[in-house]
């Protein structure tokens, strides 16, 4: 079973910047044929989808609140994917949880929870003086 692990989280300044790691934790997972999207928490919210990025060269989307400041790629030869987070504000404060699901079809991927099926255990990135 694909297992996800994340690093990169931490404290840093409003206005810097911070990039999230997602890998598979054993071998024989490739994850390009999945797709792969960052989720995030912050106390006493709901969970929400912050980006996504289609398998196999497909298509990625973003939330509107990071649409700009925030990137996702992939290293298919470190079979790792990023989160590269600019211009970060207090509001960007969450638990970030990187997630995974096979698609079946051509259909790109969507910031829908229900949708992903692979979850890590989400590093904490606070922005803050």
């Amino acid at each position: 079973q694909l297992q996800l692990v994340e690093s990169g989280g931490g404290l840093v300044l409003p206005g810097g910047s911070l990039r999230l790691s997602c890998a598979a934790s054993a071998s024989g997972f490739t994850l390009d044929y999945y797709h792969i999207a960052w989720f995030r928490q912050a106390p006493g919210k709901e969970r929400e989808g912050v980006s996504c990025d289609s398998s196999v060269g497909g298509s990625s989307n973003h939330a509107d609140s990071v649409k700009g400041r925030f990137t996702i790629s992939r290293d298919s030869a470190k079979n790792t994917v990023y989160l590269q987070m600019n211009s970060l504000r207090p509001e960007d404060t969450a638990v970030y949880y990187c997630a995974a699901h096979l698609p079946r079809n051509r259909v790109p991927c969507f910031l829908v929870e229900n949708d992903y099926n692979y979850w890590g255990q989400g590093p904490q990135v606070t922005v803050s003086t």
